[in-house]
């Protein structure tokens, strides 16, 4: 006994050391050591040199254990989280450790750690999509697949990967296991659910200004496709499994052009199959739209190779000669620059999470008949596993827990009713969920939202649990853009726009109604508030005269309920007017005396004989009267301007227009001024400094001005701002993700 406590000491102290050559002796020379925790988390030394990613060990410890009478005993062994060594060679992602384990023994695939996760839904967990294809190779069938990527709280792969934004392993998931895209958790969340709140991963929840608008559409990028490597052959892991580069990191632009040049001569050489399966694209135009969930993996094919949907088919050579200039020209302009970098991977994740939505709604099963979706194979689930979600119209969840043979799914069977029924209890009032639909709604991704209503037209009578359907989630959540698209709807949409919610509440009553929430992309309390105007004179003048209803239940109008919830908003904006408006009118007024005194002062005095300036017809001269009389006009406008702000009433109807018009007019005043003071003082001293400072004179007059400049230079957004939000007729709003 005692000898056995110290060898795995020694085992202990190599491992920790790093000394493996050591460790691996003691393991081959004293087989009890392969079961033993060596460490107080529970740990083997098989655990601990697969954290460590020691390729070379963890192999030959599966070796030495393979050879024992019971393999799986040292193998199976979880640490206190319940994790296998495969479980963790899971989470890091490393191909050639999950696969020489999975190679001992696949049943490894099917041990669930203590919060129900198997090695392949760890790996889907974590983003690893190599070491889940390698994995899922070794799955006996389809069927067990299934078992495999569910969690015990109904959550699945599928779920993970969209929760992480890994959209390529997403649709690797989506081709190998199409029903997952219907089944939901506990909560009657579906994998459709978690995309729609996420409004950053698609580009109408991206905000780019004018340079990086024009970088982002010269960026093409390569849409997903089906991974062909799905076998555990030997060469998986050599030409795969996030191997290191074999050239150094500053290659890296050299390198990319090499693959230019290849992919030139691809363009070039372009064979005539190429051709063939264009026709088959143009062929598939012809296939229906929505297709039954369990699809042919041939149609399947087809569906993914199609390509250039906005061009025919025959362009597609010229496309890809595009896509291929494109890369050049970034290449030139420095495709290593981070803004490039990161543009580049905002448009493969916008190009990416639309394919991912698309491939959803392909297999989504929200609007079928009931009739169409019971009889399904239940020895496809486990206890595990949830049915896939079937909406009426107004979003009830159906929920399954069939069985399953497997001893695992027996064995969790009690503790999995246990937390179901908990779980139920808690969702016990919401007898009706949100549909993707209205979440992409409210978080105003118009992909989505339009796509849904193109597949199913119903989709707009969908209402939440407060009887709002999608116009009054727009309105209420400040999405214009996704109300311009609906408005644009003709399908029902007067009954759509006239929808109350359970208070009585029409479009226009939401529009009034201010939330917690600042969605508006402007800065200022007064900004905000003239937004907030202009939103709700949107909304009202988007329909007809007496369109909406007039009183809530609580027999309040729109307008009632404005002036009710925007008492502290109304208040902040004059407070902020007041505080700009002193400011800036403090430095109207000390440029209106300086432009006084330098407009009554003449540069060089003048002629004794017959009083007139002595630089007359001098440029220098001239541009020094010229600005100083603009800067002394434009300064004294400003403080009218400014003046007349701090002496208003600030009501409502004054942020609308009036209030705005005239701090837009101030500023644009306040901003001349300052630039025609500068121009006067340095067109004066021109005459002074010419002669002593000759060249240097320039410079000097930069560094002087200076000061002001950047007290302008502060300002000019909040200008930018102003103007735009005057001029704009629809508020734009910033990215704000729903929380479910």
């Amino acid at each position: 006994m005692d000898s056995s406590i110290s060898i795995e000491k020694q085992l202990f102290k190599s491992a920790m050391k790093g000394e493996w050559d050591a460790a691996l002796e003691i393991y081959k020379n004293n087989p009890t050591v392969r079961v033993a925790r060596i460490i107080r988390s529970g740990d083997t030394a098989l655990h601990i040199a697969v954290s460590n990613v020691q390729e070379g060990v963890v192999q030959t410890l599966v070796d030495l254990i393979s050879k024992q009478s019971e393999p799986r005993k040292a193998l199976e062994i979880r640490n206190e989280q319940g994790n296998t060594p495969l479980h963790i060679a899971a989470s890091l992602g490393n191909v050639k450790m999950c696969k020489c384990m999975a190679e001992a023994d696949s049943w490894l695939l099917q041990v669930r750690n203590n919060d129900g996760e198997t090695p392949l839904f760890v790996a889907a967990l974590h983003g690893k999509k190599d070491a889940f294809l390698c994995l899922n190779s070794y799955r006996q069938d389809k069927e067990a697949g299934y078992s495999y990527c569910k969690r015990k709280d109904g959550e699945n792969v599928l779920h993970c990967a969209i929760s992480g934004d890994y959209f390529d392993l997403a649709f690797q998931i989506v081709y190998l296991y199409e029903d997952l895209v219907n089944y939901v958790n506990e909560n009657g969340i579906s994998p459709l659910h978690l995309l729609a709140t996420k409004p950053a991963a698609f580009r109408s929840g991206s905000h780019l200004d004018l340079c990086s608008r024009l970088i982002y559409h010269c960026i093409f990028v390569d849409e997903l496709k089906v991974d062909p490597s799905f076998s555990h052959s030997s060469s998986y892991d050599e030409s795969r499994g996030g191997m290191k580069s074999s050239y150094p990191d500053n290659y890296g632009t050299c390198m990319h052009l090499f693959h230019l040049l290849k992919q030139l001569v691809q363009v070039v050489t372009k064979s005539s199959q190429n051709k063939s399966q264009q026709g088959d694209a143009v062929g598939n135009l012809e296939a229906p739209k929505v297709t039954s969930r369990a699809g042919s993996k041939g149609d399947k094919e087809l569906h993914r190779h199609e390509g250039h949907q906005f061009f025919p088919p025959n362009y597609g050579t010229f496309i890809d000669f595009l896509k291929l200039l494109s890369k050049a020209m970034l290449v030139i302009l420095g495709l290593g620059s981070g803004r490039i970098r990161k543009l580049r991977e905002k448009k493969e994740k916008n190009t990416w999470a639309v394919q991912i939505m698309n491939e959803l709604l392909r297999y989504a099963s929200m609007y079928q008949s009931e009739d169409n979706d019971t009889r399904l194979q239940l020895s496809l689930y486990d206890h595990d596993e949830t049915k896939p979600y079937e909406l009426t119209e107004c979003g009830d969840i159906k929920m399954l827990t069939p069985t399953d043979g497997s001893d695992l799914a027996k064995q969790q069977e009690q503790s999995k009713e246990k937390t179901f029924e908990g779980e139920k209890e808690k969702h016990k009032g919401v007898t009706k969920g949100e549909t993707p639909i209205l979440i992409a709604a409210k978080s105003g991704i118009t992909e989505m939202v339009e796509k849904i209503l193109e597949l199913f037209p119903v989709a707009l009578h969908d209402m939440n649990s407060e009887k709002k359907n999608i116009v009054l989630l727009a309105v209420e959540n400040r999405q214009p853009h996704v109300y311009e698209l609906l408005q644009k709807k003709n399908i029902m949409k007067d009954s759509a726009f006239r929808a109350v919610d359970q208070k009585g509440n029409s479009a226009l009553h939401l529009a009034a109604m201010l939330g917690d929430h600042k969605p508006w992309l402007i800065p200022g309390a007064a900004l905000q508030m003239q937004w907030e105007i202009k939103w709700y004179e949107f909304v009202k003048k988007s329909m007809p005269v007496h369109f909406f209803a007039r009183y809530n239940k609580d027999n309040k109008t729109p307008r009632d309920i404005f002036t009710e919830t925007h008492k502290n908003l109304l208040q902040k904006g004059g407070e902020w007017l007041t505080n700009t408006s002193e400011s800036c009118s403090v430095v109207a007024a000390l440029i209106a005396t300086v432009a006084f005194a330098a407009s009554t002062t003449v540069p060089g005095g003048v002629k004794s004989e017959n009083g007139k300036p002595t630089f007359e017809n001098h440029p220098a001269f001239e541009a020094f009267a010229i600005s100083s009389l603009i800067a002394l006009c434009f300064s004294v406008t400003a403080v009218v301007m400014f003046l007349s702000i701090l002496t208003s009433r600030y009501e409502e109807k004054d942020f609308g227009k009036d209030l705005p018009r005239k701090l837009l007019l101030g500023l644009t005043s306040l901003f001349v001024s300052i630039a025609s003071v500068l121009v006067s003082f340095c067109a004066g001293h021109f005459f002074n400094l010419k002669d002593k400072l000759k060249d240097a004179a320039f410079p000097v007059y930069t560094v002087t001005c200076l000061p002001v400049t950047l007290f302008a230079m502060a300002q000019f957004p909040l200008y930018i701002d102003l103007a735009w939000a005057l001029f704009k007729k629809v508020p734009q709003r910033s990215d704000r993700a729903i929380a479910l």
